[in-house]
């Protein structure tokens, strides 16, 4: 059994939106944010042989898809320098977006033909909310899957894919919902791959799906719980969309609840 606390840390904590959102764009940039950039990567790089040498896994937080083809070559240039071993480096993969399978499978297509472990985080998605409206406004089509059924298809779709490359792919699953636990678990079975192999990892967010990440750790599979960390005005809003996306799993805050409530009862016996 294997279990950590899972550091994270968003691109936009160290650089100004707006630079990453050019770059995205494929605007010219100026002199100044030439040097702003070449920065930028010196920070990023920082970050993650500073993980490499302490032997820690980093996480890169997926953002908004204005910004995120930056995000995922800075990534992507992070992986081929430190994922050589081992993974060290982890992107964030949010299936909630309607070409992000595809782009998982040519990432790990590229990790086979460059020789490094892609790092990948599987989760939902964060932002529904903010693309649609952008979309709306900016007249161009939403990138965010039509509807859940959708985005669990491709979660769970890209759970499965991944469990069949795991030569030069390491997985967190970050979810907690139950259906895709029971899938990564049977599907771990079913292909013979070890409870604790060493590129198979689910994750919750602390303080939630505690009894999901305790039985699993207890069971023997590889648990990581991530904690958000930084200023209030920043985390509260990360918070709030972990807390909607959790209530949205049917039944699942107040199951938690009721199994917190008898644990405190067994502690007080005990």
């Amino acid at each position: 059994m294997s279990g950590f606390l899972l550091p994270f840390f968003k691109v936009t904590g160290i650089s100004r939106f707006a630079l990453l959102a050019k770059i995205n764009a494929n605007m010219e940039l100026t002199a100044s944010e030439r040097v702003e950039f070449f920065k930028l990567k010196g920070r990023v790089n920082h970050i993650c042989k500073s993980a490499y040498d302490a032997g820690v896994p980093i996480m890169i937080d997926a953002e908004e898809s204005w910004i995120q083809n930056t995000i995922d070559t800075l990534a992507l240039e992070m992986m081929q320098l430190y994922n050589r071993e081992r993974a060290i480096v982890y992107n964030t993969y949010q299936l909630y977006r309607k070409d992000k399978f595809t782009l998982l499978q040519a990432d790990i297509a590229m990790a086979e033909s460059y020789g490094f472990i892609l790092g990948a985080k599987l989760v939902r998605g964060a932002y529904m909310e903010k693309e649609r409206e952008r979309a709306k406004r900016l007249h161009y089509e939403s990138p965010i899957q039509e509807a859940k059924e959708e985005t669990d298809r491709d979660f769970n779709r890209a759970v499965t894919y991944c469990l069949n490359h795991l030569s030069s792919i390491a997985l967190v699953a970050g979810t907690h919902n139950e259906y895709s636990c029971l899938l990564l678990a049977d599907t771990v079975a079913e292909l013979s791959i070890s409870r604790n192999h060493p590129h198979v990892y689910f994750s919750q967010l602390l303080g939630m799906s505690d009894n999901l990440s305790f039985n699993l750790a207890a069971e023997g599979y590889n648990v990581c719980k991530y904690v958000p960390y930084g200023p209030v005005k920043a985390v509260m809003p990360y918070l709030f969309r972990r807390a909607e996306e959790n209530k949205a799993i049917a039944g699942q805050t107040s199951r938690e609840l009721s199994l917190i409530v008898k644990e405190k009862k067994r502690r007080r016996k005990a």
